[in-house]
């Protein structure tokens, strides 16, 4: 993940458990997390005389250390600062620095390199008049201090990991219902294109597709062709959800995620998947898919959008941000956070301006409740249905009616258990079909790769 955007959380909620030192401290990370947090920076605020975990957040190492400065006081600025808007400053901070060496590198190597950037962490905490009480590196199945000067606990060498599922943090983890799905490159994989020779099959069908679809949406009367093009998009999604619900596909194939995602991958043809991936540029298409974010639906709609993530090929990657956006909105809605994050990180890789995604991003890491939001996408398609099905009013034809869209509900995502009067609102004033503040584009997509409509994004 690039340094254009991070992760963060809100406090931890839960069973408490106490924590007695790095190697436990080390162990704990994936479970706070939900992943393994491969090639990652993490920030952990710390609160009260015990040190309670509170708020974290998560970036990307940037791989040249000109960025390292710049990069600690964001980090800590941004921990902070997202803290202090859930009321409760850190008194302290722990720093994690995970990164898998490069052939022929030691993680003992790996933690003298990222040395100099663990302390550009320490003394930007510390400008905030924050203390950082630990800074480990975890690399190569070892663990480092970078603060700990007793050899016995902490030895220069490196401490090796303890067995995964032994630890109290898994323990309890393992009590709780808590699942670490993976580490985060494996999570990111399920998410992006496979590479040649599998991607040019699906190259050529979203070039053929970009030159089927676009002179749909032009030609004809304004706005028939946009909306024969949504009408086909979502009734060819939905089609493919069937399938995934179909008795044959239930039965997740054994192999792993691997094998399930390949069985799910060919459910798909590459002229459907096209079709499909070029239908969602289409904002109000996008919020209609939307909807589809419970039971069987948000089930099978995360695989569907998954599939069409690993689909957006070169030179499409900026198609991804719709799929990659519906799988994070719909992995959130059904309680799957960490891969509700990665999903919502990775649509801002492929475009750092898209506001649905930024939004949701930003309510997902604060810790706000999706609730308010599934039920403004309940009430617009209820609205929508009583529309179509209304009767025509007398002494006209039917023919010459033509139904006004619903006005979306105005959208507030509180925090769980919070009363209505003392909820809180995202800042930008999420709504499902995104802000009028998302930079229009009124060009169609174009063979080539080149971006649909997104007025509004």
């Amino acid at each position: 993940m690039n340094a254009n955007h991070h992760e963060t959380s809100g406090s931890s909620r839960g069973r408490r458990i106490t924590l007695r030192g790095p190697a436990e401290l080390a162990d704990a990370l994936p479970y706070m997390l939900g992943f393994h947090p491969t090639d990652s920076v993490v920030l952990v605020g710390l609160h009260g005389e015990h040190g309670r975990f509170g708020g974290r957040v998560r970036l990307g190492i940037p791989r040249s250390p000109r960025e390292w400065a710049s990069t600690a006081g964001h980090l800590a600025e941004c921990l902070v600062e997202s803290s202090e808007r859930n009321g409760d400053r850190p008194d302290g901070i722990v720093v994690f620095l995970c990164q898998d060496p490069e052939p022929g590198e030691t993680g003992s190597r790996v933690m003298e390199r990222l040395r100099p950037f663990a302390q550009r962490l320490r003394t930007a905490c510390g400008a905030l008049d924050i203390p950082v009480y630990e800074v480990l590196c975890i690399s190569d199945g070892l663990y480092f201090s970078y603060c700990c000067p007793d050899d016995r606990c902490c030895p220069p060498g490196g401490t090796p990991m303890g067995l995964v599922g032994t630890s109290v943090a898994a323990a309890t983890a393992a009590y709780a219902g808590i699942q670490v799905r993976g580490s985060l490159r494996d999570m990111e994989a399920r998410l992006k294109p496979q590479g040649a020779p599998v991607d040019e099959p699906q190259r050529a069908a979203l070039d053929a597709a970009a030159a089927s679809i676009v002179p749909r949406i032009l030609e004809g009367p304004p706005g028939q062709g946009r909306e024969e093009v949504r009408e086909t998009t979502l009734r060819t999604a939905r089609e493919i959800m069937r399938r995934f619900a179909g008795p044959e596909a239930r039965t997740r194939p054994s192999g792993g995620v691997a094998a399930a995602d390949a069985a799910d991958d060919a459910l798909i043809g590459t002229e459907e998947a096209a079709a499909v991936i070029l239908g969602l540029q289409d904002r109000a298409t996008r919020d209609r898919a939307a909807e589809w974010m419970e039971g069987w639906e948000g089930t099978a709609a995360l695989r569907l959008w998954r599939v069409l993530a690993r689909r957006c090929v070169t030179p499409y990657q900026e198609h991804a941000a719709a799929p990659l956006t519906l799988a994070g909105w719909t992995a959130w809605s059904t309680g799957d956070e960490p891969t509700a994050r990665v999903a919502l990180g990775l649509a801002l890789d492929a475009d750092p301006e898209y506001v649905f995604a930024r939004l949701l991003h930003q309510a997902c890491n604060e810790g706000l409740d999706p609730e308010s939001l599934r039920s403004c996408l309940r009430s617009e398609r209820d609205s929508r249905a009583a529309v179509e099905q209304a009767p025509p009013a007398p002494g006209r034809r039917a023919a010459t009616r033509t139904p006004a869209r619903p006005q979306p509900a105005r959208l507030s995502l509180r925090k769980p258990g919070r009363q209505p009067g003392g909820e809180r609102r995202a800042p930008a004033g999420v709504r499902p079909s995104g802000p009028a503040t998302g930079r229009p584009r009124s060009a169609a997509p174009r063979p080539g790769g080149q971006r649909g409509s997104r007025s509004g994004r």
